[in-house]
């Protein structure tokens, strides 16, 4: 059971920052996940009056806010034909419409979960968090950070010519997935990035696991380099078991999305 001793509804992002140096003190965003564990807050931090719910696009990079919903990355027009589409794919089948109307993008970062396809999707792009006291930081390092106090502001992704493509394993239409992947082209540079999510560890770049630097992909993919970094990635990604696969499914689902996800892009 959740239990709320005080809620604020801070004006500033000085505020927040030193509320939450309390241990006891939490930031709430839409509380999808929180509110289902047996948690005892001292003081509830909403961040709700600090205009950080929109997605904000120039020339260059979105800026997504971390109190942005799931639904608004979803079915944002600029964003989804920046990604082939690939952001509504992967945001469509998290549990239902009500929830995504609640759940927020900050939320899901911050959290880094394990199930996340929003990690899953930013990861392989140019993405950034801005912290409040951090700064700006790559997204693929702050994924393998550990928790702090700090205040994740929003998500800045570049907008660099990309080709995308995301798909998901699911035991049923809105359960959590038994693997995620998303594949990203980089036009500019003609090369490739895979993020394997669902492992049920946190998203990671296949690149970063693999050592052998002539494992990178670039320029027109054959079908024998797709197949020979499949077989790389499914060696090198670890994977364990749980309730909804097994290890060596994963593993064999990592090599199966990432062969269909290069394929498609």
């Amino acid at each position: 059971m959740l239990n709320i001793q005080n809620y604020v509804k801070v004006k500033s992002l000085d505020e927040a920052y030193e509320l939450n140096q309390k241990k006891a003190n939490r930031i709430i965003g839409g509380m999808m996940w929180m509110r289902m564990g047996d948690n005892r807050i001292n003081t509830a931090i909403d961040l709700s009056d600090l205009s950080l719910n929109e997605i904000e696009e120039t020339d260059k990079e979105f800026k997504i806010g971390c109190m942005t919903t799931l639904r608004q990355l979803e079915t944002n027009e600029h964003f989804n034909e920046y990604t082939s589409n690939a952001a509504r794919t992967a945001l469509k089948h998290i549990v239902g419409v009500q929830f995504r109307n609640l759940a927020t993008v900050g939320g899901s970062i911050y959290g880094r979960y394990g199930f996340s396809d929003v990690l899953t999707l930013l990861l392989g792009l140019e993405s950034y968090v801005e912290l409040y006291k951090g700064g700006i930081i790559p997204l693929k390092e702050y994924a393998n950070m550990k928790y702090d106090r700090d205040i994740l502001v929003r998500i800045i992704v570049k907008k660099r010519p990309v080709n995308m493509y995301y798909e998901a394993v699911r035991i049923t239409e809105t359960d959590l997935p038994v693997l995620t992947c998303c594949g990203v082209h980089y036009k500019d540079t003609d090369t490739y990035e895979v993020a394997i999510g669902a492992r049920p560890a946190r998203a990671v770049l296949v690149s970063s696991c693999l050592n052998d630097s002539d494992c990178t992909l670039s320029g027109e993919l054959s079908n024998d380099h797709i197949n020979k970094y499949a077989d790389m990635a499914a060696d090198h990604i670890e994977t364990e078991s749980n309730m909804r696969g097994s290890k060596e499914y994963r593993s064999h689902l990592v090599n199966v999305l990432t062969k269909r996800t290069l394929s498609n892009i």
